[in-house]
């Protein structure tokens, strides 16, 4: 089924500020009610990796609008528990998931060529990024669940701001990981199961190892982020 084409917004930056100030003293939760009080559901993308912490985001997103549709970027070279952690948590907070994918012919290419070997950015444009672009063109906003203390990069984001041609949404932004993990721990919410193993950020299997924060992220490289957040 094709999505459903609705007008995208465009914002200045004047509204950009407003909104941001309108949404910095407000509380996780009252964020996202407030989102739906401006911008339709139709207008709202909401991505999840379904790693880690994934259920902090998608227990806050559930409980306030249950017919948003989360869109989980499917590599085709996730770990086993990643997708199981995925049906875990579409069962447990009735979630509404769609996974988009690279074009066929595109992701067999980097199986055959072991692209994430040699050029890590190519494999993540192909296989995440590319993907991702032909939806974003139908929504205004677009959620994630960024947080500022993750990496350098994401320390200097706003909670909205405009990137790519649409408007990113980062409810999470300013929430601090002790903030985080006490959510997690009253909520009771599941955590990824490779998380005992050590792994505290979990992408594809050939570029995850065990590691502290994002630190396990393409070992051995520089590169931090996969590209879809730049």
């Amino acid at each position: 089924m094709n999505e459903i084409t609705v007008k995208k917004r465009v914002f200045t930056e004047e509204e950009i500020k407003a909104l941001n100030k309108k949404y910095k003293p407000l509380s996780i939760e009252e964020r996202i009610k407030e989102l739906y009080k401006d911008f339709d559901v139709t207008e709202v993308m909401l991505t999840s990796s379904f790693a880690a912490t994934s259920a902090f985001l998608l227990k806050l997103f559930s409980d306030v609008n249950k017919k948003q549709k989360v869109f989980f970027i499917d590599t085709g070279y996730h770990f086993d528990e990643t997708l199981n952690y995925k049906k875990e948590l579409t069962k447990k907070y009735g979630l509404n998931v769609k996974s988009i994918s690279a074009i066929k012919e595109e992701h067999e290419f980097t199986t055959k060529d072991e692209t994430w070997r040699k050029n890590p950015d190519f494999c993540c444009s192909i296989n995440k990024v590319r993907p991702l672009e032909t939806i974003k063109k139908n929504y205004s906003v677009w959620v994630s669940g960024l947080m500022e203390w993750q990496s350098d990069h994401r320390s200097t984001l706003n909670i909205f701001e405009e990137r790519g041609e649409i408007l990113k949404f980062y409810p999470l932004l300013d929430v601090t990981k002790e903030e985080r993990d006490k959510f997690i721990e009253e909520h009771q919410l599941p955590f990824h199961p490779l998380v005992a193993k050590d792994y505290n950020s979990i992408g594809c299997t050939h570029c995850t190892v065990p590691g502290e924060d994002r630190s396990g992220r393409w070992n051995n490289n520089p590169k931090t982020e996969c590209g879809l957040h730049l």
